[in-house]
């Protein structure tokens, strides 16, 4: 991540830096965690929605999800006090900045959706001679 040559007092600010960004990254960089920020969005969820609304996830794993999305500071989380137990979730002004990155990955695929497609079918397409 590092691209320039480290001299300096700041040289342990940028390799903190990129290490922090390259933990980021392999925690947010699965399905689940991309689909639960985008299923969030601009509102606050309930743990069982979620799950209803993200086809093929686990309790355990929106769950897993939920809790290292909490640690990252993408979401936050409220537990209410009642019978059953209610648990909502929001997006952090950090969860939203990454739901626009999200969105934008998500506006790419659109835009070049025909292309990819185009290039796997060559890609895979056996060779003939």
């Amino acid at each position: 991540m590092v691209t320039k040559q480290l001299n300096g007092s700041d040289d342990a600010d940028l390799l903190r830096a990129d290490s922090l960004a390259r933990e980021i990254f392999s925690d947010v960089a699965n399905k689940w965690a991309l689909l639960i920020i985008e299923t969030v969005g601009d509102r606050t969820r309930r743990f069982t929605e979620l799950r209803d609304d993200i086809e093929g996830i686990s309790h355990k794993m929106l769950t897993q999800n939920l809790r290292m999305l909490e640690r990252n500071g993408l979401l936050d989380r409220t537990a209410h006090p009642t019978v059953p137990p209610r648990v909502d979730y929001t997006l952090t002004e950090a969860g939203h900045g990454l739901r626009a990155t999200v969105d934008g990955m998500c506006d790419w695929t659109h835009r070049f959706l025909g292309h990819i497609e185009n290039s796997r079918r060559r890609f895979d397409a056996p060779v003939n001679g």
